[in-house]
């Protein structure tokens, strides 16, 4: 594989804009992108619920046909307070509440549900399930996301949202490797720490990522988060957590997903270019760069020369496009294009039927 064609399958980005704009078709059909992530600023107000599951199903078939390979084409609805797409898609309730149900069988039908619908609407991954533990009554980002406070309650509950997704057709990816659920700050916006001794974060961070590793979950997905007992680095630009951790340690075979490098705890420290090439010598398969398509293009730019330049991080770009472009034929789009078979799964009966036994566990959204 060239180290040009290499490169452009470790970035997955956004773009702004109701229909995918032409710069960002051109990267995909060169192989400058492995495909899309989607958020609610792409979505067209909703003109009723036909509509609006019409528009997404056109918006990510779009980038189907611009892709030469089958592209990831990505959303983050987890449920509760983390969802970009609205009705007439399933609402889930928080993780939280789904896994203080603590009933693994219902977690899996719940998110096969939505799975398929997704996958109806051309989805090829939900950025779920959340593998963090909540442990600290004053974090800002995860609360209610994870599945619980205990690593072995997220284990079990994450693991079967995850096996729903994929059931569906869809990949799921565990998120935020190594923990990121006793911070005090949201990686949005500053740099976390999270102190603790290796021990105690093998028990309890590590924890539900291991069982993930052992379960076969194809992706993860990293924390802008410091653990000095780890290294000084945060977690996304750590080999020591990005590659002794993850692979070495727990034996993850599957794809190592960067969190946004535009987030500020990262962006704060250095330029995009530096991040994207360290983010993949220290471990990372994909990039994540979820809005500025300036800053991809720089990105990809960067990882070519310093491919060129350094045979050995060229290898690694190679091994982790190998990864990627496998991830994408395991799970490529399945999407229900004809607008009444969609409607007929997108907010259909087996959805319905979910919907109802949501309602009935006092679990309405």
């Amino acid at each position: 594989m060239r180290r040009t064609e290499a490169c452009g399958h470790l970035i997955l980005g956004g773009f702004t804009g109701t229909t995918l704009p032409d710069s960002y078709a051109r990267a995909l059909r060169k192989g400058e992108r492995a495909g899309a992530v989607i958020f609610r600023r792409n979505l067209r107000p909703e003109k009723g619920a036909d509509a609006d599951a019409t528009a997404v199903a056109e918006l990510t078939a779009s980038i189907h046909a611009a892709a030469p390979e089958p592209p990831i084409v990505a959303v983050d609805q987890e449920g509760g307070r983390v969802a970009r797409l609205g009705p007439p898609v399933l609402r889930l309730p928080a993780a939280a509440r789904l896994g203080a149900t603590q009933d693994e069988d219902f977690i899996e039908r719940v998110a096969y549900a939505q799975g398929c619908e997704l996958a109806a609407l051309g989805f090829t991954t939900s950025f779920a399930p959340v593998l963090d533990v909540h442990t600290h009554p004053e974090n800002p980002v995860i609360g209610d996301r994870a599945f619980g406070a205990t690593p072995e309650a997220v284990s079990k509950m994450a693991l079967a949202f995850a096996r729903g997704l994929r059931k569906a057709g869809l990949f799921p990816c565990g998120k935020h490797f190594p923990g990121h659920g006793d911070t005090t700050k949201d990686s949005h916006f500053e740099l976390p720490i999270v102190q603790g001794d290796r021990a105690r974060l093998e028990a309890v961070e590590l924890a539900p990522f291991a069982a993930a590793a052992r379960a076969g979950l194809p992706a993860l997905m990293t924390a802008h988060v410091v653990y000095p007992a780890l290294d000084e680095k945060p977690a996304t630009l750590s080999h020591a957590i990005c590659t002794d951790i993850v692979r070495t340690h727990l034996g993850f075979g599957g794809v190592l997903i960067s969190d946004d490098l535009e987030m500020q705890a990262v962006a704060a420290r250095a330029p995009i270019e530096e991040l994207a090439v360290e983010a993949v010598s220290a471990g990372c398969d994909l990039l994540l760069i979820c809005s500025n398509e300036d800053a991809q293009a720089r990105a990809y730019e960067a990882l070519v020369r310093h491919a060129e330049a350094h045979p050995s991080f060229g290898l690694r770009c190679e091994q982790a496009a190998e990864r990627v472009r496998s991830l994408r034929r395991e799970f490529p789009p399945r999407p229900e294009q004809e607008r009444e078979r969609l409607v007929n799964i997108v907010g259909g009966a087996s959805s319905r039927a979910i919907a109802q036994e949501l309602a009935a566990r006092g679990l309405a959204s």
